[in-house]
C-alpha cells in the first residue's frame, strides 16, 4: 500500500513538473527597436555578432532569417537573430555593454513554423 501511494505521489509530481513551465523573460525588457544605421556602422558589434553567426553549426547557418538591433537609453545595445531551423524559430540575443563589448548571450525558441 505505502508503495502503492509513493508511486502516485511521484507520477504526479512528475506530471506537474512537466506541465508547469515558467515562460523565459524577455532579455530584451527595456530596449527599443534601434535603426540599422545606428548599429550597422558600429563595427565591433557588427564583427562580433556576424562571427557568432559564423560560429554557429554549419548546418544552421544558412537558416538565419533576419537580424534586428535594439538600444536601450542608456548605452547598452542588443543585435536579435532569428533562425527557423527544422521547424523551430530560434532566437539569439546578443546583449553589449557601453563600450560595445558582449556582455550576454542568450539563445531560446520563440515557437514553430510549418516548411
Amino acid at each position: 500500500m505505502r508503495a502503492c501511494i509513493l508511486s502516485i505521489l511521484f507520477a504526479a509530481a512528475g506530471l506537474l513538473a512537466g506541465c508547469s513551465s515558467i515562460p523565459t523573460p524577455d532579455p530584451l525588457t527595456g530596449f527599443h527597436f534601434s535603426s540599422l544605421g545606428n548599429l550597422h556602422s558600429n563595427k565591433a558589434i557588427t564583427d562580433d555578432y556576424q562571427d557568432y553567426i559564423q560560429k554557429l553549426p554549419k548546418s544552421d547557418r544558412s537558416f538565419v532569417a533576419h537580424v534586428e538591433f535594439f538600444e536601450d537609453g542608456t548605452g547598452q545595445h542588443a543585435v536579435q537573430i532569428s533562425q527557423g531551423v527544422n521547424g523551430t524559430w530560434w532566437i539569439h540575443d546578443l546583449i553589449y555593454d557601453k563600450d560595445n563589448r558582449r556582455i550576454k548571450a542568450v539563445t531560446y525558441k520563440s515557437g514553430g513554423y510549418r516548411s
